[in-house]
């Protein structure tokens, strides 16, 4: 029956998995510069499931009637504009929604590490724009203006937690949207020696806490054995055991000690142990009749 249920729910998930839609942009890419165009597309998906968007003008909006051209497959957009950046998604008829992708649109686009960076790293930051030939471009933190390259790029030497914040660049007088720079502490090798002893203690308790548990299995499974190994219980019934009346066979002291064996029948059981009356009765000897004294009679005269 477990089986079964286990069938079941395995079929379902992987029926729902394979049913589930998944959102496609083409080009792929989460960074679209203006007037560039873009198709959007449910793969997977069943009839019904629409592409939607979140930005700063809609919510929940529906490719086909608040957005974009009318309904159809994929949904194309032939000049984005900063005003499409935001959240797009599928979303099917019962309202179950698929992976979500974030686009934004910009004539300039910054490109940074998206993870940290360690402290003491070198990192490059690039203006990209639509044209190919690079200008110069001036790139800020946090909003303060900090250097101007005349290659497009600019790249920060022996980088440290100061250096963690928000860049941006503009060319011609265009910007792009904020990125976030974050910095990490090196690993040195007294912190990998910290973290490599604290696994080694982790795992070092790990086997300790698994020998206690098998070591207390093993202690509740020992008296389970003696008991099987000391051999059934015996239930011992009510015996009772008389002599024959014929004329007893002398015997030895011994034997006279000993006095008659008991017999017992063997029931076998788990644990209890019951234990009965044995009786023993002995005949006893006939009492000796004793004869009447005879009665003598004499004539009186």
């Amino acid at each position: 029956m477990k089986d079964t249920s286990l069938l079941l729910l395995l079929s379902s998930l992987f029926c729902c998995s394979t049913n589930a839609a998944r959102l496609t942009v083409t080009p792929s890419s989460s960074q679209v510069f203006k007037d560039e165009r873009v198709s959007l597309r449910c793969e997977d998906a069943s009839d019904g499931w629409t592409v939607r968007r979140n930005t700063s003008i809609n919510k929940r909006a529906e490719c086909g009637v608040d957005w974009g051209p009318p309904a159809g497959s994929p949904c194309t957009i032939s000049s984005m504009d900063p005003v499409d950046s935001g959240e797009y998604w599928c979303e099917s008829p019962e309202g179950s929604p698929s992976n979500t992708i974030t686009i934004t649109v910009s004539e300039v686009f910054l490109q940074s590490p998206v993870l940290p960076v360690m402290e003491r790293d070198n990192v490059t930051l690039t203006c990209r724009t639509k044209m190919a030939n690079s200008s110069s471009a001036e790139f800020y933190k946090d909003g303060v203006s900090i250097r101007t390259e005349s290659a497009g790029h600019m790249t920060l030497l022996h980088v440290n937690r100061s250096d963690e914040g928000l860049y941006k660049c503009r060319v011609q007088g265009k910007e792009s949207p904020e990125s976030w720079l974050s910095v990490s502490e090196k690993l040195t090798t007294t912190t990998l020696l910290a973290a490599s002893l604290s696994v080694l203690v982790l795992v070092v308790l790990v086997v300790l806490v698994a020998l206690v548990v098998l070591r207390r299995r093993c202690i509740q499974r020992k008296p389970e054995a003696a008991e099987v190994e000391k051999g059934e219980d015996v239930t011992y019934s009510d015996v009772k055991i008389s002599q024959s009346r014929k004329k007893p066979i002398k015997q030895s002291r011994r034997s006279q000690e000993s006095g008659p064996a008991a017999v017992y029948s063997e029931v076998k059981t788990k644990r209890d142990v019951c234990y009965g009356d044995t009786v023993i009765n002995t005949n006893r000897r006939r009492a000796e009749i004793v004869p009447e004294p005879d009665v003598l009679y004499s004539s009186l005269k």
